[in-house]
């Protein structure tokens, strides 16, 4: 086969929590694109793989449960499989959960374009005792069924073979059915379809064909566009409004679905040996996790752990890290010193740059372990558990549970929670959640609580930190709460979610997301935090007389000094805090990086950098109040710029991406100041 011929493209579609993403990453690997769909901001990724001497380009569309579409995804998803742009549609299907996945399966059949079924997870069909019947299952659909373990990276190379012999092959796989065949029909559609209806829907179907293709004769598939319409498909009937004859049968919609999911039975029924078998451990875990009651005090436990270990492995770590950036530090300086460089170009350097930067990549070991524990609650399958647990608190709020899971990846991560709010269906309820999800404590802020609980909690430090998480939590629920009161909108929400088996996270999933992650935060040092060290550096030597050496006759003082009196009442009058703050708007990890700049504190992060910090504020009456509302401003106030310009995109709109800005600025001014006036009062 010539190596230079047309790539194959294949389009990887299943339902939510298949093992969709798993499987493509287990073909790309790292050889991953990631980019926005022309015209919309749902990200796609793209990777290439090779089989033999064929080169295939793959892409991860949206999860989605039909090819009805609701979401913006799942437009996404639907779009691109109608188009051109698709030579073999890979269905990934959770073999555990088959009558779930079958009803897109089925869609995608309608469609007549090439489709490759990818069953996957057999291993946690093997564990329930169940057997599929991998003979009979393709004769009943129609399509090559390739038994696949996308964890285990099982029939990676035969499922590519299916595609490429698919994709060539004109020759449809032989149907069997074994149901009596249709009496009264024209034609014998049990020979050419695998989802054949009711002989009533049949003519309902051919009279809707004939009238397309009267109107619209160059569609490739007149039945599927003909379906759609006696669904009353809302794109389909915008994009090719017809006049449909008068002697249809009726409402078609119920009876297409419900004849859908006959037939989805009867595949049950003839593949799925031993269904019936023992209760399944996922059933008995979720009677647990799920529960009414105890559902949400286990989901604080659980990320009550991920923070126990995020803080006391990653500090761990974190010392030796330190100690490493000390010893960079002090290497360079010398280096630089024996080198007769400047003083103001040293001051640049090993003040400025590797203060700055260094003190950043000490907290990688940190922001790895947090990482790590959401990659393995999200692969494990907990994290759909937590929507569920939450639909209830959520429904009271105007909001699905749906809209709980940009708030759990929050956790990581506000950019990409934010895009995550795609998963709404309504826009007000997309706007809402942009709203209140930066009040969640991303990555971005450990750094912040490590360095002041640290500081000025010692023995309670982690409590300290972990306080910010769960206050956050507490301040998105309720500014949401106020929303949907001032709101008055009458809201019936029905969260429909699946929840996939637990399994044991796969270790490359994991790990690519975790690298993917971790990759974002050393880019993020070596650009943004890189930048704003050195624009702080030179913010605070350099004043109005040109180059100081007295940090005070700087721009940044009197800047800072010019702010400080709004931020007194918070016990954060401090012109270095100030400029901390205001330099955080770059990136929040920017905070930490700045006071070592601002407080001339190289190295802030070992134990001897924390230690002249922490007298040196005490000195001024920075005490362990200041520490905590310093913690709960970071927490509250503007998002950093990344975030803004994803509210921008998502909402499409300066107004309300500067109507969050100012908001929670506004909240976390109030927020901390109550917090600062009550301690101080509860205090003396």
């Amino acid at each position: 086969m010539n190596t230079q011929e047309k790539p194959i493209r294949v389009g990887f579609i299943g339902n939510p929590n298949c093992g969709k993403t798993t499987l493509f990453n287990a073909y790309t690997g790292a050889n991953l694109k990631v980019a926005n769909w022309p015209g919309v901001t749902v990200e796609k990724v793209e990777g290439s793989t090779r089989y033999k001497d064929q080169l295939l380009q793959l892409v991860d569309l949206p999860g989605t449960y039909s090819l009805t579409s609701y979401t913006m995804e799942e437009k996404v998803s639907r779009e691109y499989i109608l188009s051109d742009e698709v030579d073999v549609i890979i269905d990934v299907v959770d073999a555990s959960a088959l009558e779930r996945n079958l009803y897109l399966t089925l869609q995608l059949i309608e469609l007549g374009k090439p489709v490759v079924l990818a069953l996957n997870m057999m291993d946690i069909v093997e564990k329930r005792g169940m057997e599929i019947d991998l003979h009979r299952l393709p004769e009943m659909l129609g399509i090559p069924v390739i038994p696949v373990s996308a964890r285990k990276r099982k029939g990676l190379d035969i499922l590519m073979h299916a595609v490429i012999h698919h994709r060539d092959s004109s020759e449809k796989t032989p149907m069997i059915h074994h149901h009596p065949e249709s009496t009264g029909h024209m034609h014998d559609h049990h020979s050419e379809f695998a989802m054949v209806y009711s002989d009533d829907i049949e003519d309902n179907i051919d009279l809707a064909k004939e009238a397309l293709k009267a109107r619209y004769p160059e569609l490739s598939n007149h039945r599927w566009h003909a379906i759609k319409l006696l669904e009353g498909d809302g794109a389909v009937m915008e994009q090719y409004p017809t006049e449909l004859p008068t002697e249809l049968f009726g409402s078609c919609e119920k009876a297409i679905i419900s004849q859908k999911y006959d037939f989805i039975e009867e595949i049950v029924h003839e593949t799925l040996v031993n269904k019936e078998d023992k209760e399944a451990r996922t059933d008995r875990i979720d009677a647990l996790l799920t529960d009414q009651w105890l559902g949400f005090p286990i989901f604080l436990c659980i990320m009550a752990v991920v923070f126990l270990l995020t803080f006391t492995l990653g500090d761990w770590l974190k010392e030796y890290m330190s100690m490493l950036l000390e010893s960079v530090s002090a290497f360079v300086q010398s280096g630089l010193l024996k080198a007769g460089v400047s003083a103001m170009l040293t001051s640049l350097v090993v003040d400025g740059i590797i203060s700055g930067v260094g003190g950043i990549l000490t907290f990688l070991p940190n922001i790895f372990f947090l990482f790590l524990a959401l990659a393995f609650l999200e692969d494990s399958g907990y994290m759909s558990r937590a929507a569920y647990v939450m639909d209830g608190i959520m429904s009271r709020l105007g909001l699905s549970g749906r809209a709980f899971i940009p708030m759990i990846l929050g956790f990581g991560c506000t950019v990409p929670a934010l895009m995550a709010s795609r998963a709404l269906e309504d826009k007000r309820d997309r706007f809402k959640t942009m709203l209140v999800t930066p009040f969640m404590s991303c990555s971005a802020r450990m750094p912040i609580y490590l360095l002041f609980s640290e500081m000025f909690f010692a023995e309670h430090a982690m409590l300290a930190a972990y306080s910010m998480y769960v206050l956050g939590l507490f301040i998105a629920i309720l500014v949401a709460f106020l929303i949907h009161l001032l709101d008055r909108r009458e809201t019936a929400y029905n969260l429909l979610i699946e929840l996939p088996e637990y399994k044991a996270p796969s270790a490359r999933t994991v790990a690519v997301y975790v690298w993917e992650k971790i990759k974002d935060y050393l880019t993020k040092a070596g650009t943004t935090i890189f930048i704003a060290s050195i624009l702080m550096w030179a913010l605070l030597n350099f004043g109005p007389r040109g180059y100081v050496t007295e940090i005070t006759e700087s721009f940044g003082s009197l800047l800072g000094k010019c702010i400080v009196p709004v931020f007194t009442p918070l016990g954060l009058g401090y012109w270095q805090v100030v400029v901390a703050l205001l330099a955080g708007v770059s990136a929040k990890e920017v905070v930490v990086s700045s006071c070592s700049v601002l407080f001339g504190v190289s190295n802030i992060t070992t134990a001897s950098g924390m230690a002249t910090l922490t007298d040196l504020l005490g000195k001024s009456g920075f005490g362990p109040l200041n520490a905590y509302a310093l913690m709960t401003f970071s927490l509250l106030y503007i998002p950093c710029i990344a975030t803004l310009a994803t509210i921008k995109r998502e909402s499409g709109s300066w107004k309300w991406t500067g109507f969050c800005a100012l908001f929670q600025l506004l909240l976390a001014w109030i927020v901390t100041f109550f917090i600062y006036q009550i301690g101080g009062m509860l205090l003396s």
